[in-house]
């Protein structure tokens, strides 16, 4: 069912593709059609919405404001039509979700198998974001859920669900620490480092253990990609500090060993499941949601 009159979609398409003849090509219809759609809205509007140019066609302000209630409706409409299915037993919908990238391995598939296999007729879109990008983009409606890293409170989003992730030293399958069942900080000193850094989470986590245990690492290697970390202690250019979720899929192929740090007074991370406070989310969301709260673990 399409909830917008033909002028609006005429215009949202124009203003897509900054051209009438564009527009025109895309949609299969007529360019005087589309013209006249968009000129009869102006007179009833009495404000110009485009600024014609040589070059093509410019929203004016009026127009900007236009093509924003346009698609806000459009993502309205798309959560309300979930929750009418609902109401009739339909499990449809599409959940479009924000992830970082430590999720791509573990319990994140296991779940959307299962989902899957529960409500075949939704439809999931899984996005790898960073883990600051991930808040914005669902205060911005641009995806209904959001798993990431230390939430910030804010106004613009909800927490609904969350779990502690152990921070830790991982390292070499074989490392002399290895048999250890906790460790401190400090038993780093004399070991080769590898410091996280920004724009990771962990690198400040890092810093805090080296303010509190008044341990300054000297690291001749670097990085703010955990991948990339993974893979140096893997070679053996030494340990780490990461969190349990980020050497999951490495600990289980055997690769790397993960000891739990035990300092006093150190955070765990946090894993939280989010959604944007404005707006309703939808049936297939909540759905979503329900999933992933009810798995125990999340790292593995």
């Amino acid at each position: 069912m399409q909830p917008f009159s033909r002028m609006l979609i005429y215009f949202v398409e124009v203003a897509r593709q900054g051209s009438v003849r564009k527009a025109s090509e895309h949609l299969n219809v007529s360019a005087s059609a589309i013209d006249r759609q968009i000129l009869a809205a102006e007179e009833e509007m009495g404000v110009p919405l485009f600024n014609r140019l040589p070059t093509g066609m410019r929203l004016t302000s009026a127009g900007e404001f236009l093509v924003r209630g346009a698609l806000d409706w459009r993502k309205d409409f798309a959560r309300i039509r979930e929750q009418i299915n609902d109401l009739t037993g339909l499990r449809r919908g599409l959940v479009r979700m924000a992830v970082i990238e430590a999720l791509a391995h573990g319990f994140l598939p296991r779940v959307i198998s299962m989902m899957r296999a529960h409500y075949p007729g939704i439809a999931l879109e899984i996005c790898v974001l960073p883990n600051d990008s991930i808040a914005e983009s669902i205060a911005n409606g641009e995806f209904d859920l959001g798993l990431l890293l230390n939430p910030q409170s804010s106004r613009d989003i909800t927490v609904r669900a969350f779990r502690e992730i152990p921070l830790g030293v991982v390292m070499p399958r074989g490392h002399r620490l290895q048999a250890a069942k906790t460790l401190r900080f400090n038993q780093l000193s004399g070991e080769n480092v590898i410091r996280p850094v920004d724009p990771l989470e962990i690198a400040e986590q890092f810093r805090m253990l080296e303010v509190s245990t008044g341990l300054k690492v000297n690291s001749a290697l670097s990085s703010n990609n955990i991948a990339v970390i993974r893979s140096l202690v893997a070679q053996g250019n030494g340990l780490s500090v990461l969190s349990q979720l980020d050497v999951v899929e490495a600990s289980d192929d055997g690769r790397l060993h993960f000891v739990p740090l035990s300092d006093p007074g150190l955070r765990p991370t946090t894993l939280a499941i989010c959604h944007g406070r404005q707006g309703l989310i939808s049936s297939a969301a909540a759905l979503c949601l329900r999933f992933i709260d009810e798995q125990k673990s999340w790292t593995t």
